[in-house]
């Protein structure tokens, strides 16, 4: 059995510093309206088992849905997490680590909703975000 990996990561200012065990060391991109608007551009995580933040007090959490909530840093405004509120999914910001290069990028959800200004150039799973409430979330009406 393998150890999990664990990897550092912070916020822009480094006011926020945490420890995360990563699930998939795979990235993933998120095109939904609210992750767009959250960063000013596309959602790019990693999905991690535990997040374990050196100050809790200086990170904020925006619920932005009955589901879900999103962390940032109180401080410079840096964009950090999406978690689901029982915990179970956490989404940890891919730039927050030092090497974002070293996840490849396999995954994009919500595709219905990505603009068409814009496409990346790797083939990579694609989800609609229907498909990702049945996987994730069953019972949650879109």
């Amino acid at each position: 059995m393998t150890e999990p990996v664990r990897e550092a990561g912070q916020c822009l200012c480094g006011a926020v510093r945490f420890d995360a065990v990563i699930a998939r060391a795979e990235m993933g991109a998120c095109h939904c309206a609210m992750c767009r608007r959250w960063t000013g551009g596309v959602f790019l995580s990693v999905e991690c088992q535990e997040v374990v933040l050196a100050d809790p007090d200086a990170m904020g959490v925006y619920a932005s849905s009955e589901w879900g909530e999103r962390g940032f840093c109180k401080t410079c405004g840096s964009s950090l997490l999406w978690r689901s509120k029982d915990g179970a999914q956490v989404a940890v910001s891919v730039q927050a680590f030092a090497d974002p290069g070293a996840f490849p990028f396999t995954t994009q959800i919500f595709i219905e909703e990505k603009p068409a200004s814009y496409n990346f150039r790797e083939e990579t799973e694609v989800m609609t975000g229907a498909e990702v409430f049945a996987a994730f979330a069953p019972g949650n009406d879109i």
